[in-house]
């Protein structure tokens, strides 16, 4: 068995370690919005018949309107965004990427499984996490040098403005979108590609027919469309983050960068602090390559008391 890839989560490891119940943990390791879409009632349809197609177009067209998708690019919906990443290199064929570094590392993982060389100048296909997770940094225009795009934004919904989806419809380059992240459903497993027509077909015939479950397709539709959810909690995220950011600087943390929906700490000592936190059940994501970088999610509404506590 391979050995699994560092991710945030894994809070079923750390209480095999440091003791308690699951319902006495709060994950803070991830940046998943703590707050989801509220999911109303399911029809029954949704769970006793194959996704039909009008079911599946309800929610692309929602998906084209929120994000403005350039016409002449199309949208392809998946069961979560990991699985569009781990297929997008066989798009290409073979060649070189540049996939800069820190950065989320599926990305990196599915272009080595498709036996592509990892380079950092002369790239036929560039990855950017848009906002980049982990340091929350937006691409700029000199960021966008090569002849295919792949732009991964997981996290953008935090900030549509700074959305790079027009590029969808110039050359081969394609956008990602996770639904989990900020509708805050990362177990309905959702997410799109958003590219031009030809490679959108393409991706299409990879995933297969009824990639996205019936109740998948009707909670997302409607979610895609509540443009004044959308609103209130941008607004909440950012409060919270400032919430978060004054908690933590007053602990003695440095603010290292970062979104709405996830915070970046420079620490003196980033595996101590999640020792620390962890003997009182709260996880936190610390990073193989850095000392010092510990980020964390936000706190739902009814966990502050325990985290200010701590800190």
């Amino acid at each position: 068995m391979a050995t699994p890839r560092d991710h945030g989560g894994g809070v079923d490891a750390a209480l095999a370690y440091y003791g308690g119940a699951r319902d006495d943990w709060i994950d803070l390791s991830t940046g998943i919005n703590p707050v989801p879409y509220p999911v109303g009632p399911i029809s029954h349809g949704a769970w006793s018949a194959l996704p039909d197609y009008a079911a599946q177009e309800a929610l692309l067209q929602a998906a084209r309107k929120l994000w403005a998708v350039p016409e002449n690019a199309a949208i392809v919906a998946a069961p979560g965004a990991s699985a569009l990443i781990a297929r997008l290199p066989a798009l290409f064929g073979i060649g070189r990427v540049h996939i800069p570094q820190p950065t989320y590392n599926e990305h990196a993982a599915a272009f080595r499984a498709h036996g592509w060389d990892d380079v950092d100048r002369g790239e036929d296909v560039k990855v950017l996490v848009h906002p980049n997770n982990p340091t929350g940094r937006w691409a700029t225009q000199e960021d966008l040098t090569a002849p295919h795009l792949i732009i991964d934004e997981s996290f953008a919904d935090v900030e549509p403005g700074q959305s790079l989806v027009h590029l969808a419809g110039e050359g081969e380059h394609v956008i990602l979108k996770s639904f989990g992240k900020f509708w805050g459903l990362a177990g309905l497993r959702l997410g799109f590609a958003i590219a031009p027509r030809p490679l959108a077909r393409r991706m299409s015939d990879m995933m297969g027919p009824w990639a996205v479950s019936g109740p998948a397709l009707q909670i997302a539709t409607i979610a895609l469309t509540d443009l004044e959810w959308a609103a209130q909690t941008r607004a909440r995220l950012i409060r919270d983050a400032a919430r978060l950011d004054a908690l933590m600087t007053a602990a003695g943390a440095e603010i290292a960068g970062g979104t709405p929906l996830f915070r970046l700490y420079d620490v003196n000592d980033a595996a101590a602090w999640q020792d620390r936190l962890a003997q009182h059940h709260i996880w936190t994501r610390i990073f193989p390559y850095s000392k010092t970088y510990l980020r964390l999610g936000l706190p739902g509404p009814d966990q502050w008391d325990r985290l200010e506590a701590v800190l």
